[in-house]
């Protein structure tokens, strides 16, 4: 059970990793594309989105040690990230949540009303607040899978997973920039060429 958990740890955390860090390479093209914001604009929401994802894992490492323990902090980040997930998913699939396509004719783009932003800036808000309940906790409930004092080659182990969490981690973004983007570079590609 211990080794299924040391495992747990990394790949929850290379799971978070591959969707935050995948949906914010392109994102800017989405804001500025489909919901017809200006390219600063699309930068300042992303920035904002981006610092708050970064500064929520202080209020989930707060929660972590003083309430609901590191378990119970990963499981509701984990539960609350799907859940900006699939709040995004559904702001891009349903029509009336987004903004209507430009129209070609007369170049006039409909801007996105205050609810079709509500939804995309709540699904942000929910990435961010399950990112700040996995980032500070994998790690440590990991490492404390493997923790025995009595052991003499513990900091060896310890170090051991730290390199391998790391190494983790910077794979799961090298995917995440490169492979994802990729895919969904090649996806746009070809839904164009299908509806043309």
């Amino acid at each position: 059970m211990r080794l299924f958990n040391v495992l747990f740890s990394p790949a929850n955390e290379i799971f978070e990793k591959v969707a935050s860090q995948g949906l914010l390479a392109n994102m800017i093209i989405y804001l500025t594309k489909v919901y017809h914001m200006t390219t600063a604009t699309g930068a300042n929401v992303l920035l904002i989105w981006y610092a708050l994802s970064n500064f929520m894992p202080i209020f989930g490492a707060s929660l972590s040690d003083s309430y609901f323990g590191r378990f119970g902090v990963i499981a509701l980040g984990s539960f609350i990230s799907l859940a900006g997930m699939l709040l995004l998913w559904l702001s891009a699939a349903l029509p009336g949540a987004r903004p209507a396509n430009c129209d070609d004719s007369s170049g006039n783009c409909n801007s996105a009303t205050s609810s079709q932003l509500a939804l995309l800036f709540s699904s942000f808000a929910l990435i961010s607040i399950g990112a700040g309940g996995i980032r500070p906790c994998s790690l440590t409930f990991g490492a404390d899978q493997l923790e025995r004092k009595d052991d003499p080659q513990n900091e060896r182990k310890l170090q051991s997973y730290f390199n391998f969490y790391y190494a983790c981690v910077a794979t799961s973004i090298i995917v995440a920039v490169t492979v994802i983007v990729y895919v969904q570079d090649l996806r746009d590609l070809m839904l164009d060429l299908a509806f043309r």
